[in-house]
């Protein structure tokens, strides 16, 4: 399928307009490892709006590469093993940076506060509520599925026979159907 769709413009305020810049604005997983392996440059942090981790590992390349051009060659392997050694435990906790920085995203999208509403909108009329409580009244009077005939006196609605009354109908029920005689086929 054709990814047009997420061109169109849907302006305004609603949950299509919100799933479509959260479309264009999620992290993606797949992108943030890739952007891993160029640590030594801070891709991966500047990816998740992280700067400060992002321009720390931009320092310690500095500091290495400095490093390698004053100082003898163990000083700066050992500054680069420590700059892997970081960069290896960043690994280990990207993806649940990149989910904390998505959730966070999602959150601040959803709870900003919307367009106003159109110029000529007035709210609820109060005129229609006279008809709201005439139309409820009626419905009150209602049940779903039975009709409305008044019940019969010394009844209630939610009376019912007893087991031995059940019983003693369903026995009868019984004896009738055995009595009429069915042709067979």
């Amino acid at each position: 399928m054709s990814n047009a769709w997420k061109q169109w413009d849907f302006s305004g305020a609603g949950l299509q307009s919100l799933n479509l810049e959260l479309v264009k604005r999620l992290r993606k997983p797949g992108v943030a490892f890739s952007l891993w392996a160029g640590f030594a440059l801070g891709l991966h942090a500047f990816y998740l709006h992280e700067r400060p981790r992002a321009l720390g590992y931009l320092a310690a390349s500095l500091l290495i590469a400095i490093a390698a051009i004053l100082w003898p060659w163990p000083i700066a392997a050992g500054l680069g093993a420590l700059d892997v050694a970081v960069a290896l435990a960043d690994l280990a906790t990207l993806e649940r940076r990149l989910t904390a920085y998505n959730k966070a995203l999602r959150l601040a999208l959803s709870l900003r506060k919307e367009a106003a509403p159109p110029p000529d909108f007035r709210g609820r009329y109060t005129d229609q509520d006279a008809d709201i409580h005439d139309y409820m009244a009626v419905k009150e009077q209602e049940r779903a599925g039975h009709s409305t005939k008044p019940i019969p006196a010394g009844t209630s609605p939610g009376a019912s026979k007893s087991f031995q009354e059940q019983e003693a109908a369903l026995r009868a029920h019984i004896k009738g159907r055995k009595s009429v005689k069915t042709p067979r086929s």
